[in-house]
């Protein structure tokens, strides 16, 4: 299985698909403290390393939401730049293992750089997801890095590797899903067809994706994974999860994942040592 995870990876024919644990490692370069990558340690990171109400601690975009309400929009754009754009932060060992690996297309629902920072010596295009922004129907931004800057574009060059950050990024602009009122709205125009460019829905078709550092028992992170991975193969692909609950398990099921009972860091770790 390993093998051919890995290969298929190296040939396109599996797609990574990175959430918050893929950053499990990653430290403050200075105080030593863990990225807040997961829904709780962003809520505690976000509200000065105290807890909110219990019906907000349920997940990070209705906490976000509660923030959006009582200070502005901008109160979440800026506390995520601050997090994602303006903390040194070491380097994951897993971005370091896939970077060797340089997959041709990858999905990272992080709103971190380090993927960015993997293919900053490639030409490579960035799509990043907007939400509730006037004047577009599309729920994206494409943006190509010439191997110094990023630059608009409207069309995606497929022949070069693709970054697809729907939960948004810092570079090259701040621009972020967080709240509940974002995912809404983006998941709204995700199942409508306008949150994923034309060039990537006719990528994808007949794609495995292989499910790292991600739980699968939160609604939101579902919905945008079930549609981001719409028209895969048969099965869908796989997902790391060292300890499935039944939920897991019944969902996986549904949408076509085989569920690998190990941890992933152990999984790149015999990578690294093969």
């Amino acid at each position: 299985m390993r093998s051919k995870l890995l290969a298929g990876l190296q040939d396109g024919s599996i797609v990574p698909y990175l959430g918050p644990g893929v950053l499990a490692d990653v430290k403050h370069a200075v105080t030593g403290a863990p990225i807040p990558a997961d829904s709780d340690s962003l809520i505690y990171a976000m509200n000065d390393g105290k807890p909110m109400a219990p019906k907000l601690m349920y997940e990070f975009p209705r906490a976000a939401m509660n923030v959006e309400l009582k200070r502005g929009r901008t109160t979440v754009t800026k506390f995520l730049t601050r997090t994602y754009g303006e903390t040194p932060w070491t380097r994951g060992a897993l971005h370091d293992w896939l970077k060797e690996i340089a997959p041709h297309y990858v999905i990272d629902i992080n709103r971190d750089t380090q993927l960015q920072d993997s293919y900053a010596a490639v030409p490579h295009t960035l799509i990043v997801g907007i939400a509730r922004i006037g004047g577009t129907d599309y729920r994206y931004k494409i943006y190509a890095w010439d191997g110094s800057a990023y630059r608009r574009v409207e069309t995606i060059d497929t022949s070069k590797p693709i970054l697809f950050k729907p939960m948004g990024t810092p570079r090259p602009e701040a621009v972020y899903i967080a709240s509940d009122a974002d995912y809404v709205d983006f998941i709204t125009e995700l199942m409508g067809g306008f949150s994923i460019p034309p060039e990537v829905k006719e990528l994808r078709k007949g794609k495995q994706y292989l499910l790292m550092g991600m739980r699968l028992n939160r609604d939101t992170e579902r919905m945008v994974m079930a549609d981001m991975i719409y028209s895969a193969a048969e099965p869908s692909g796989w997902v790391f999860i060292k300890e499935p609950t039944d939920k897991e398990r019944r969902f996986c099921r549904k949408v076509g994942l085989e569920i690998l009972e190990e941890d992933v860091f152990e999984f790149i770790g015999a990578a690294v040592a093969a």
